[in-house]
């Protein structure tokens, strides 16, 4: 959506058990739900949570996260993620 040299904006559309993919964050960043976000997120060493993100609210993370997202709800989750570079 955006990419220049302050920010990526990026929106995800992920169908019911999609996931990201291993990743770690090379920036902080924030998400910001377009739907209800149900997710399953797998974390380093096996552990495990299960959250859910309700659609129009939003969180803020640290650069050096690691984790793999799952879509663990029964329909699409849709989130954007803007990137501070």
């Amino acid at each position: 959506m955006v990419d220049d040299t302050l920010v990526r904006v990026t929106r995800f559309d992920f169908a019911p058990g999609a996931e990201t993919g291993w990743h770690r964050h090379g920036h902080d960043y924030v998400i910001v739900a377009v739907t209800d976000c149900h997710m399953l997120l797998e974390e380093p060493g096996g552990a495990e949570r299960r959250v859910t993100v309700p659609a129009g609210t939003a969180y803020r993370r640290a650069e050096g996260v690691e984790h793999n997202v799952v879509n663990d709800g029964a329909g699409v989750m849709s989130f954007v993620e803007v990137e501070m570079k």
